[in-house]
């Protein structure tokens, strides 16, 4: 075990010659790697579908359904797997996560079928992931301090960027020249290296006596969290209040009073979202241990936080949601040569993520924020400009450039910002809460973005097709035709078009290709303006962000603790 000097909350202080060694930075490191793997894992699966409908001989809904399910094991057991670092070491919580995220992957790598594919995959490695996205936040709040924690927040930033990037080319390359099962296997490999790291995170747990577990809190997280998520993706499919179509689970169909099943689903999560705090702030009124400790949920500089932190990952979700569509069902592109289209965006968030880190000594975080909120805003309008068949990789590197260079401004601040916020003794805790957000942020991000980009197509396609045969039909009709034809075939993409159109004559197939063609530029722009609009609320939410990294230039606890707390705070959380 390497030497280091704890403090009685976990923090681990070295001496001022040991900090630009790997003792110092491995903490940071295997965190960084951790990530990394997660974010690839995630890529590989999405480029192999295809290829794993044809192996498992089933269809894309079923595929589909393990990256569903994998994110809502998830977003159900985040926040109470954010508590874990609070009663047990952090380096043991990371070492055993990683163990059993490696067992699953195993065991996904060598399914013979899908229910083996969800047990290795959807659960073994969505749990195991449930606690390692937390913890990799409380490990950088809690380890260093002022400038190195921006370093080591925008280390994270960026290496969860390339693996966001390469994920797609090695996914595809993989999948396209050996078998997608490399990609598993091969994560065993990284989670060996990051295993070496993981020793020098401190041995200890943020608090030193070990609290009751929130029994209580715990479900009505989950219930909350797992409501919120499936309302979310069923919300595309079936509607967000009206039913689109009828939802049938066991034969039995569930569409009360015609209305979606999404809005009950959304409904339960907002009421045990509730529940949970108003239960919370019963248990800490008890003087018993809250799963969330209330000054967490009061915090304005967390919370503005957070809620910058979602209205972000809703773009990103969304982006990535259109973009790939886009490049492969319009412009040809297979999934490499996406990667490749996505490289700009990528380098540029990276770059800014890893070295924007030390300009809040002469700019505030704020500002900096704001500036890469109007980049991506500036960047989408440009891409929204360029949209036709004129479009080229080239063409497009400035404005997807742009896109990277303002998520990457925001993620070398925000995080920071937002850990920061609370003492120490809280991290755990808070990174529950940031990370159940982002959950929940991505999920509602791709069920808004995804469901009206392909509305828009689908639309397109059946108001192209009426044209052309100067047939005039009620809105009620034309709703039928477009349900139709998303039911008939996902034509979304470039192999499934040209599956549809190769059964047409040729004056059909001649006709559709264009009509499929405008639809998508059609859908794609109006797409892009919805994400302009997300990028503005995006801009008025940073508002309400202080203007410097609280902690920054005042070093005392404002917070009054109980006489007989067992937790105690190396920093203050400061109200803006």
């Amino acid at each position: 075990m390497p030497p280091d000097e704890s403090t009685s909350n976990g923090s681990t202080h070295l001496s001022p010659d040991s900090k630009g060694g790997v003792q110092y930075w491995g903490p940071a490191i295997a965190v960084s790697l951790t990530t990394f793997i997660v974010v690839i894992n995630a890529s590989l699966m999405n480029v192999a579908i295809p290829t794993m409908v044809d192996e498992f001989d089933t269809t894309v809904t079923v595929i589909q359904g393990a990256v569903a399910l994998y994110s809502l094991v998830i977003a159900a057991l985040i926040l109470p797997a954010g508590t874990l670092p609070s009663r047990y070491s952090r380096r043991r919580v990371m070492a055993i996560a990683l163990l059993v995220y490696a067992g699953g992957t195993l065991v996904a790598a060598i399914s013979w079928n899908t229910t083996i594919l969800y047990i290795g995959w959807s659960f073994i490695e969505g749990s195991a992931a449930a606690v390692i996205f937390p913890l990799t936040h409380t490990e950088l709040r809690v380890s260093y301090e002022s400038d190195d924690r921006a370093k080591a927040f925008g280390l994270l930033a960026g290496v969860s960027g390339i693996g966001g990037t390469l994920g797609p080319i090695i996914g595809g390359a993989l999948t396209t020249y050996a078998s997608w099962r490399w990609g598993f296997a091969l994560q065993l490999i990284g989670v060996g290296v990051i295993l070496f790291f993981v020793r020098y995170m401190s041995p200890k747990p943020l608090s030193e006596t070990r609290s009751s577990p929130d029994r209580g809190g715990t479900v009505l997280s989950i219930v909350g969290s797992t409501s919120l998520v499936t309302g979310f993706l069923l919300s595309g499919k079936y509607g967000w209040l009206v039913e689109r179509r009828p939802f049938v689970v066991v034969e039995i169909q569930f569409n009360p009073f015609g209305t979606s099943p999404a809005i009950w689903f959304l409904g339960l999560g907002l009421l045990a979202f509730a529940a949970f705090v108003q239960y919370e702030r019963r248990l800490q009124r008890a003087e018993k241990s809250p799963l969330v400790p209330l000054n967490v949920l009061t915090n304005r500089p967390f919370l503005s936080g957070v809620i910058t932190y979602n209205i972000r990952s809703i773009i990103s979700a969304g982006f990535f949601f259109i973009f790939p569509v886009y490049l492969q069902a319009v412009l040809g592109y297979t999934a490499f040569e996406t990667g490749l289209a996505l490289l700009p965006y990528s380098l540029a968030s990276i770059l800014l993520s890893t070295f924007s880190t030390g300009w809040r000594k002469y700019i505030s975080p704020k500002t900096l924020i704001q500036v890469g909120i109007v980049c991506m805003g500036f960047g989408l309008v440009l891409l929204y400009e360029q949209t036709g068949p004129g479009q080229t990789i080239s063409r497009m590197a400035i404005p997807v450039a742009l896109v990277g260079a303002g998520v990457g401004l925001i993620l070398g601040q925000i995080t920071n910002m937002t850990m920061s916020a609370i003492p120490t003794a809280d991290s755990a805790e808070a990174s529950g809460v940031l990370n159940v957000s982002y959950s929940i942020g991505y999920s509602l991000g791709t069920a808004v973005v995804g469901s009206y980009f392909l509305g828009q197509f689908y639309g397109s396609v059946v108001d192209g097709v009426l044209r052309a045969e100067h047939v005039t039909v009620s809105a009620e009709q034309r709703n039928d035709l477009v349900l139709a034809l998303e039911d008939a075939a996902e034509t979304a993409t470039e192999a499934s078009q040209q599956h549809f159109l190769n059964q047409l004559t040729p004056t059909q197939r001649q006709l559709l290709e264009g009509i499929f063609e405008t639809a998508m530029f059609d859908a794609q722009r109006a797409t892009l303006l919805l994400l302009v609009l997300f990028v503005l609320l995006l801009l008025i939410a940073s508002s309400f962000l202080p203007r410097q990294i609280p902690g920054d230039d005042e070093r005392t606890d404002n917070r009054e603790s109980p006489p007989d707390s067992t937790r105690e705070t190396s920093e203050p959380a400061v109200e803006d």
